[in-house]
Parts: C-alpha cells; sequence; structure tokens
C-alpha cells in the first residue's frame, strides 16, 4: 500500500478494522463485509477527506440517536403546551406513533447496533422478521419512519448515506384500497344507529365524509343554516403528552366548507334543540320558546 492509504486489519470472519489517517489525525473504524467491500469503504473514507465530506467514527448506537430524534419531535412550548406545527415537524400525535413503531419494532433488533454500521442488509431482515407478525401495511409504515429518522441522521452529519435507502421496501400492495359502501348498504349502516347516542355523528359523517375527531370538535357556529354549509375547521388530538386538545388542521386543504342537505340539517337542529333543553334545564316535552 502507498503511504496515507490506510490499512485493514481482519479481526474475525468477515469483520475488518479500517485505519486511516486525515489532516494529521487517526482514524479507526470496524467494517462488517467482505475483504474487497472493506477496501472500498476504507478508499471512500479516504477520498471523504480529500472532498471535505468525512465524518468522523461515532459510537453512539441506532437507540441513542431514534431518542435523539424523537426528542426533536416532542418539544413542547415553555409553558408545556404543544408547539404549533411548523414545517418539518409533526402533530404530537403523529410524534407518539412515530416513537411506537421504532422502540417497538426497530430498537428491539437493531437498537443496539452503532449508527454508522448499519446496512440495508440488516435492514431487509428486520423487515422480513416483522412480516412474520405484522399486517404488511404496518411493515410498510415502519420503513417509512426509520428511513425519515435516518435521513435526518445524515442531514445532520452523522451518516454518509441513509441504509434505509439500500433496503428493500416493503410494499402495502393493495392494502390501501378502501371499501366503499353503496348508498342502500350506507343507509342501513346509519338506520341502525336510530336508536344510539352517536346517531347524530354517524348520519353527519356518512353525508359529508369528515373524520371522526373533525366532527367531534365541531361548534355550532360552524354551521349556517341559511347557506346550507357547515365548516371544517379544526380537529380533536389526544395524546399522551398532551391530553385531549383541540388542534388547526395539518394544512389549509383540511380547512374547508361543505354543501350540506335538508335532511342532514334537521338532524343538527334537532341535536342542537337538546343541547339547549339541557343546559336551560327544560323537562323533555315542555314547550318553551328556546331562543330565549
Amino acid at each position: 500500500r502507498e503511504h496515507g492509504d490506510g490499512a485493514i486489519d481482519q479481526r474475525g470472519q468477515d469483520v475488518f478494522r479500517l485505519r486511516y489517517r486525515l489532516a494529521g489525525k487517526r482514524y479507526s473504524v470496524t467494517f462488517r463485509g467482505t475483504r474487497a467491500d472493506a477496501k472500498k469503504e476504507l478508499r471512500r473514507l479516504v477520498r471523504s477527506g480529500d472532498a471535505g465530506e468525512h465524518i468522523a467514527p461515532d459510537k453512539i448506537t441506532l437507540a441513542d440517536w431514534i431518542d435523539r430524534w424523537l426528542a426533536l419531535l416532542e418539544r413542547k412550548s415553555d409553558d408545556g403546551e404543544p408547539r404549533k406545527r411548523k414545517r418539518g415537524l409533526v402533530n404530537p400525535r403523529t410524534a407518539e406513533r412515530y416513537a411506537e413503531l421504532l422502540r417497538c419494532h426497530v430498537t428491539p433488533t437493531l437498537g443496539d447496533r452503532p449508527l454508522q454500521q448499519i446496512t440495508g442488509t440488516e435492514i431487509d431482515d428486520l423487515y422480513v422478521r416483522l412480516e412474520q407478525k405484522l399486517a404488511i401495511r404496518s411493515v410498510h409504515h415502519v420503513h417509512v419512519t426509520l428511513k425519515g429518522c435516518l435521513a435526518v441522521a445524515v442531514r445532520k452529519g452523522m451518516i454518509p448515506s441513509n441504509p434505509a435507502d439500500r433496503a428493500e421496501a416493503p410494499s402495502p400492495g393493495d392494502s390501501q384500497a378502501a371499501q366503499v359502501l353503496d348508498v342502500e348498504r350506507l343507509k342501513e349502516l346509519v338506520h341502525g344507529f336510530r336508536q344510539s347516542a352517536l346517531y347524530p355523528i354517524v348520519f353527519l359523517a356518512a353525508h359529508t365524509g369528515a373524520r371522526r375527531n373533525e366532527i367531534l370538535a365541531l361548534q355550532w357556529s360552524d354551521l349556517d343554516v341559511d347557506k346550507k354549509t357547515l365548516r371544517i375547521e379544526r380537529a380533536i388530538e389526544e395524546t399522551k403528552a398532551f391530553g385531549r386538545v383541540v388542534k388547526e388542521p395539518k394544512s389549509a386543504r383540511g380547512r374547508r366548507t361543505i354543501q350540506i342537505d335538508d335532511d342532514l340539517i334537521a338532524v343538527l337542529l334537532g341535536e342542537r334543540e337538546k343541547h339547549l333543553r339541557i343546559k336551560a334545564g327544560v323537562p323533555d316535552g315542555a314547550a318553551v320558546d328556546l331562543s330565549l
């Protein structure tokens, strides 16, 4: 070898120690793979120093990096309330979901591995094991979350490239297809709730397509009887960290005005009358002017 090319020491079966020097500093890293791949990695490390792209070896584990990444997503404001969503961040419920996916399905298997040594093959093996106990769509969610976590590590200069990009991403296939009820079956479903306290919610969902948490956050000021419209401007969100809070839509498209028909207006006005009677302490059946 030429001076400055570094050295390779075999430490075990397909395990090598790569030693090299950059700007007067000595570095040593462990590499797993064939000797040919070890030589390629050593050349890459030396060239990265010449190009000013060298990333110093770091012993931080994948579990440590996952915790650090989640801490960025789970930040609170000074008063303990959730921060308003900014570009690049997620809402608290999404952050909790990311934590569940990574800490339950990734950390137990790869958490002790050094972040800089994670390979695409190891991630492939993880997905194969997960597919034996999880739905393929859940494994796909794990892949998307892990890929995003490692992408930030690349951006922060912790690793040179994203190993999840070299893994075989599990495809959810046709699992994204939704089952849609025809008109008659939808009517039958709604009618089945007629004697339930959930009937107004089910009726509203069937007529507007609004999400459950959007419906639960509706206020009477969102209803315009004259124009026959209903505004969706907020949603309920429940998390372990902050409990139940009202949040704004994720995007401008989530804030919308829906045209509604007379049947839904009648159901909503009937529900409003019940609320007014309860608030005023008026017994059912008593004839009063609720506008008072």
